[in-house]
């Protein structure tokens, strides 16, 4: 498939939008008269001079107009409390994100990240028991999220696109957010010494995810790893399902990107 340059597009759509024919303007740029065509009725829509019904968004991702640090969020609140669902009573697949009422500015993040990713579809939030989940209808879900798929997500495998990656590898810290900010916490420690014969209590703070999809703690930790960030795991019940950041400057770090939920 031949791919047409932006500017060379808009040069055939000024001279259709002067009156040139559409056979002359495909011969004028030897581009195929479907092409044109397909531009020239595009184009006529996103003006409103197309009768009938209107076009469906376009896909944020295949038209080149993803806002990649909100999706990188986004992609992490969905690989913690994210599911895509389709309905028969539905006309389109719909996202959406857990949230706890407890958290109202995590809320207000999670739908602004999904505003800016889906610019031209409209998002809810549905009362649930103790929670609300923040809605998003689009047909273009299975094109930004190919993590979708039959069952829970810790019962089959987890793999990013390389697209995916690449906005990984560009907003890191935003990632990490939406993981932390679904499957995360921050808490405060404590131990006891012995301090000249007496025990002394020392509180500290701490970091910690926990997801029982090995993928997903995977693409977590992978991206502490690319960060400098150390990590440990902590087993429980012979689980390894907890993923903690302990150490002084590394909880800094997140303090400075991330901090507590609220």
């Amino acid at each position: 498939m031949s791919y047409h340059s932006t500017e060379v597009r808009q040069r055939a759509l000024t001279l259709l939008r002067g009156g040139a024919r559409n056979a002359d303007v495909a011969r004028t740029f030897n581009i195929p008269l479907g092409t044109i065509s397909y531009w020239k009725h595009m184009d006529r829509a996103k003006r409103g001079e197309c009768p009938g019904r209107p076009l469906r968004p376009p896909c944020p991702r295949c038209d080149g107009e993803l806002h990649s640090s909100a999706y990188a969020y986004l992609l992490g609140l969905y690989l913690g409390d994210g599911h895509i669902i389709q309905n028969r009573s539905m006309r389109c697949p719909s996202l959406s994100i857990t949230c706890a009422e407890t958290y109202p500015g995590l809320m207000d993040e999670c739908e602004n990240a999904m505003r800016a990713v889906l610019p031209h579809n409209s998002v809810s939030r549905v009362r649930r028991k103790g929670c609300r989940e923040v809605k998003v209808y689009s047909t273009h879900l299975w094109c930004l999220f190919p993590q979708h798929g039959p069952g829970k997500k810790h019962d089959r495998k987890i793999a990013l696109a390389p697209w995916q990656q690449e906005i990984v590898d560009a907003h890191p810290w935003k990632f990490i957010r939406g993981l932390i900010h679904s499957d995360g916490c921050r808490i405060t420690n404590w131990t006891t010494r012995l301090v000249g014969g007496e025990r002394k209590r020392y509180e500290y703070p701490r970091y910690f995810f926990t997801n029982k999809s090995d993928c997903i703690r995977q693409l977590f930790t992978g991206t502490l790893d690319a960060l400098g960030l150390a990590w440990t795991h902590c087993t429980r019940q012979g689980n390894p399902y907890n993923i903690s950041v302990a150490r002084k400057a590394d909880v800094a770090l997140l303090d400075t990107h991330i901090g507590p939920k609220y």
